[in-house]
C-alpha cells in the first residue's frame, strides 16, 4: 500500500480566492489515488491543525501532493507558515538531521542532511498568469521555467531529501474561458505519469 499526503495550500479570500478550483483538483486527486490503491491523508493550511499530527502525517507519507494557488509569485502566507512550522518541528525526526555539512568530513555538502530520501513530492499550482510567460525571455519571468519560478519550494523539499515529480499548473484562471474538465484530464495524466 502506498501512502499519499495531499496538502491543501489554499488561503481563502472572499470574492477573489474562495478555494473552489483548488478543491476541484483535490477531489480529482482523491478519486485518482483511491482507484489506484493509495491510502490518503489530508492537510489544510487554512484550517486549524496540530503541528505534531502534521509531522506524523509527513513521516507516514510516501508521496506528497502540494496543491496551492500562487499568490504574489509564491506560497500563500498560511502555506508558508505551515511549511515553516511542520518542516522545522520535524528536524531530527522526519525532515532533516542537519544542513549536511560536517567538521570532520569536508566532502559533505550543504543541503545533504535530509531525512526524506524515501519520499517524492509533486507541486500542483493554480496561476492567473498565462503559460506563455514561462520559458520566454521576453515574458514576465524573464526566461524562467515554471519550476525555476517556484525554486524556493522545490529547494525546501530538496533540502529535506525528497525527490521532485513533474509539476502541474493551470494558467489564466481569471480569463473567463477556463475549460475545467479539460484541465482536470491533463492533471490526471500528470498524476498517472508521476504515481503509477
Amino acid at each position: 500500500m502506498k501512502n499519499v499526503l495531499i496538502i491543501n495550500g489554499h488561503q481563502y479570500y472572499e470574492g477573489i480566492a474562495e478555494g473552489n478550483l483548488t478543491r476541484s483538483f483535490i477531489e480529482k486527486a482523491d478519486e485518482f489515488f483511491a482507484k489506484n490503491g493509495f491510502t490518503i491523508k489530508h492537510s489544510d493550511v487554512d484550517k486549524e491543525y496540530d503541528v505534531s499530527e502534521e509531522v506524523e502525517k509527513l513521516a507516514w507519507a510516501d508521496f506528497i501532493l502540494f496543491q496551492y494557488p500562487v499568490y504574489w509569485m509564491g506560497l500563500p502566507w498560511k502555506a508558508k507558515k505551515y511549511v515553516d512550522e511542520i518542516f522545522s518541528t520535524g528536524v531530527g525526526k522526519v525532515t532533516y538531521a542537519s544542513d549536511g555539512r560536517s567538521k570532520d568530513d569536508a566532502s559533505k555538502k550543504y543541503g545533504s542532511g535530509g531525512l526524506m530520501n524515501d519520499k517524492k513530492y509533486m507541486l500542483s499550482l493554480t496561476y492567473n498568469c498565462p503559460e506563455s510567460e514561462f520559458d520566454n525571455k521576453e515574458g514576465f519571468f524573464e526566461g524562467l521555467s515554471l519550476d525555476e519560478a517556484n525554486y524556493a519550494v522545490h529547494k525546501t523539499f530538496q533540502f529535506c531529501g525528497a525527490k521532485q515529480l513533474e509539476t502541474y499548473a493551470i494558467h489564466d484562471i481569471f480569463k473567463g474561458d477556463l475549460k475545467l474538465d479539460d484541465e482536470l484530464e491533463k492533471f490526471e495524466k500528470v498524476l498517472s505519469k508521476n504515481f503509477l
